[in-house]
C-alpha cells in the first residue's frame, strides 16, 4: 500500500491573495483580514473599535462597497457597515456582535489551468493508494478534478472512494481522503466540534479520523491534519492554537490505540517544524515515527549533480521547510519499506533549479503547489 498527502492548496479556485508569486507581497490584506474577523467578533464595539474597523475596511478598498480587490464584507443578517450619500461619511452601524450576522473573507479566483494540470500530474504520479488531500474546496470538487483533470493527464486507475467531511474554515480548504479500489473508508469521526477551555473550536479545519480495511483485511485508521498556519503572523496565539490541536490529535491517537488499533497514521500539513514546541504533542511524547526517519526513506527527487537531500516539503524543500508529515505508529512503521517526497511540479528555483520539473513547468504559478508530496509504502 502506498500512503501519501498532498497539500493541493485548492484545487479549481484559491484566494487570490495568494496567487502572487511573492508570497509576501500581499501580508498586510492578510494581516487586516484577520484584524477585522477578531474586531467583528467582539460582543461589543467601542469607539475606538469602530475607528479601526473603519480604518482597515478602507485600507482593503471596502469603504464605498463591500467588496474590495482581495477581500469581501460578507453579510448574512443585518448591517454592519452605512454607507450614506457624499457628503456623509461611512460609518460602523452595528454596535456589537449580536446586531448582525457576517465577516471579511479573501476573494477568490479560477487557479491556472496549466497550475491545475500539473496537481493532477502530481497526484497521478505520485500514485498512492490511500492518500490524503489537504486544502481541498469539497468533495463535489474533488469528484469533478478527478472526473476533468485526472483523465486529461492519463491517470489508469482513479479513486473510487472521496471523502471530505465540511470543517471549520469559512474558505472552504478542508482536509480528506481517496482511496483506490480493495481500499474502502469504512465508519468515520469528526472533531470540528472539539473546543478548548475558553470555548473556541480548536481546529482551524477538522481532525477526522478515518478507518480504511485493505485488501488483505487488515484496518488501518487515518488522521488527515491542517494546523493552523504560520502565514500572515506566527504571534503566540497562532503558537498556542497549533500546540492545542496537536495535544488533540495525540490524544485521539492515544485512545485509538487503547481500543486495539494497532495500525495508525497522523498526516498532513502540521504546519511547524519537528523540533518545534508546539508539535512536540505528537513527535516527543507519542510512539508515532515520521516517515523521513525510517532507513528506507531515500527518494527526494533532487537534481544527481546538486547533491542536496533536504526533507524539507514546502518551498525549496530546506530542511526547515519540513511542515508535512506522515507519522506512523510502531507497528506501521515496522511494515515501511520505503518512501520519499515527490516534487515534480513544485517550483524549484533557478540557480540552478533543485530538482527536476514536469515541461510544461515554465513559470512559478504553473506550479502544483507550494507544498510538495510525501509518500511511503508499507507492506499490509
Amino acid at each position: 500500500m502506498r500512503l501519501a498527502t498532498f497539500n493541493v492548496e485548492n484545487l479549481f479556485d484559491r484566494a487570490k491573495v495568494f496567487n502572487d508569486d511573492d508570497p509576501d507581497a500581499h501580508r498586510d490584506v492578510l494581516d487586516a483580514h484577520a484584524e477585522l474577523n477578531t474586531l467583528f467578533e467582539k460582543p461589543a464595539y467601542s469607539d475606538a473599535d469602530k475607528a479601526r474597523m473603519l480604518a482597515l475596511i478602507e485600507q482593503l478598498g471596502m469603504l464605498r462597497r463591500d467588496e474590495g480587490r482581495f477581500t469581501r464584507i460578507r453579510k448574512i443578517r443585518g448591517q454592519i457597515i452605512s454607507r450614506p450619500r457624499s457628503p456623509r461619511e461611512p460609518f460602523i452601524k452595528a454596535d456589537g456582535r449580536a446586531d448582525w450576522v457576517g465577516w471579511c473573507e479573501l476573494r477568490t479566483e479560477a487557479v491556472d489551468e496549466r497550475a491545475i494540470t500539473n496537481t493532477a500530474r502530481m497526484i497521478r504520479d505520485v500514485a498512492a493508494d490511500v492518500l490524503a488531500i489537504v486544502e481541498a474546496e469539497s468533495r463535489p470538487v474533488l469528484l469533478k478534478f478527478q472526473d476533468l483533470m485526472l483523465e486529461k493527464v492519463g491517470l489508469e486507475e482513479g479513486y473510487n472512494h472521496v471523502m471530505i467531511i465540511d470543517g471549520n474554515d469559512a474558505r472552504g480548504i478542508d482536509v480528506g481522503l481517496v482511496t483506490r479500489k480493495g481500499f474502502p473508508i469504512g465508519p468515520m469521526r469528526s472533531h470540528v466540534d472539539e473546543v478548548d477551555g475558553n470555548g473556541n473550536r480548536v481546529f482551524s479545519r477538522d481532525c477526522p479520523e478515518y478507518e480504511v480495511t485493505t485488501p488483505s483485511g487488515e484496518r488501518i485508521v487515518l488522521l488527515p491534519n491542517h494546523f493552523k498556519s504560520k502565514f500572515g503572523g506566527n504571534d503566540p496565539a497562532s503558537r498556542a492554537k497549533r500546540r492545542r490541536q496537536a495535544e488533540a490529535t495525540a490524544r485521539y491517537y492515544r485512545r485509538l490505540t487503547e481500543e486495539g488499533f494497532a495500525h495508525v497514521a497522523v498526516l498532513g500539513d502540521l504546519n511547524d517544524t519537528p523540533d518545534s514546541e508546539e508539535l512536540a504533542p505528537l513527535l516527543s511524547d507519542t510512539d508515532l515515527r515520521e516517515i523521513s526517519d525510517h532507513p528506507g526513506f531515500t527518494e527526494f527527487e533532487f537534481n544527481a549533480d546538486n547533491g542536496d537531500r533536504g526533507i524539507g516539503t514546502h518551498g525549496l524543500g530546506n530542511d526547515d521547510d519540513k511542515i508535512d508529515y506522515v507519522l506512523l505508529s510502531p507497528a506501521l512503521f515496522e511494515r515501511m519499506t520505503k518512501g520519499g517526497i515527490f516534487r515534480k511540479g513544485i517550483w524549484p528555483g533557478s540557480r540552478p533549479p533543485r530538482w527536476k520539473v514536469y515541461p510544461e513547468l515554465k513559470k512559478k504559478h504553473h506550479r502544483a503547489s507550494d507544498h510538495h508530496a510525501i509518500w511511503a509504502d508499507i507492506d499490509i
